[in-house]
């Protein structure tokens, strides 16, 4: 049996950036494999300062600084997202929301890309590196492939409305973690009772289970109409296969073509129903 070749540079760097790797924490490589891989240098102890007798207190908080709790974060998301009018006071709202960690280890904010009056909306989890350096969903390979798929059904980027349910990029493009996700909740419900699209697509287990509280996993839950509830009407929305998943199982490309073709259908019978004047 001949062995496989060894991987050039150039393919463990490419490797190495799909995974999210794309930065150095130390100048010397560090082994963590091995058993008697060194420990990292413990940091110097700081001196100790004694608070002067007379000190003035500080002072309060300012608007906008981190709440002091994963639930007061959610609690001042959840307000703060309620007040905003439109979708531009909702992204300037984001851009000084300071409840949220991930905003702090971000390039920038990832709000949207595509058509606010369009009638149907696609809902990811989270940007990747390619994202948080252009500040707009989907624009990595991801996203290539997402526009192929758009465009198989006659759509793009002008007539279709993309964000993720969170906006900013977890280091390393790990997986949010629940409170994340929770903080985040209000703003991208808030965008799209702001859109209001006639579909909501969710793309991806993580994005279907935060907004259509199903616990199912994907394979169960897509190509299955459900109905998203905005508080003021409802919306059919429709989960299916991430991108990021259909590249690692092109396999499964089928059951994506079949959701697609429904979103197609849907939106034919939509426009129909709403007349020539839409």
């Amino acid at each position: 049996m001949t062995p496989d070749p060894a991987p050039s540079l150039r393919q463990l760097l490419a490797f190495y950036l799909d995974a999210g790797v794309d930065c150095a924490l130390a100048e010397d490589p560090i082994n963590r494999m091995l058993d008697d891989a060194p420990e990292p240098a413990a940091p110097e102890p700081r001196p100790i300062v004694k608070p002067a007798l007379h000190a003035k207190p500080p002072p309060p908080l300012a608007f906008g600084a981190p709440p002091a709790s994963p639930d007061a974060a959610i609690i001042s998301a959840r307000e703060a997202a309620a007040t905003a009018p439109t979708l531009e006071a909702l992204r300037e709202l984001m851009q000084r929301f300071d409840g949220c960690a991930l905003r702090a280890t971000a390039t920038q904010l990832v709000f949207a890309d595509g058509n606010p009056q369009a009638k149907v909306m696609f809902v990811g989890e989270a940007p990747g590196r390619d994202e948080d350096i252009e500040g707009l969903p989907f624009v990595g390979r991801s996203g290539k492939l997402l526009d192929l798929m758009l465009a198989a059904i006659g759509l793009n980027r002008g007539n279709v409305y993309i964000a993720n349910v969170i906006p900013w990029r977890p280091p390393g493009n790990r997986t949010p973690t629940p409170q994340e996700t929770q903080i985040c909740l209000p703003f991208i419900r808030r965008q799209i009772e702001l859109v209001n699209p006639d579909l909501l697509v969710t793309l991806g287990n993580p994005s279907t289970q935060a907004l259509l509280g199903t616990r199912d996993g994907i394979m169960r839950t897509r190509g299955r109409w459900f109905d998203y509830d905005t508080g003021t009407r409802t919306i059919r929305a429709l989960p299916t296969l991430h991108p990021a998943y259909l590249l690692r199982q092109p396999t499964y490309k089928r059951l994506a073509w079949q959701d697609l073709r429904a979103i197609a259908t849907a939106l034919s019978a939509a426009s129909a129903l709403s007349g020539p004047s839409a």
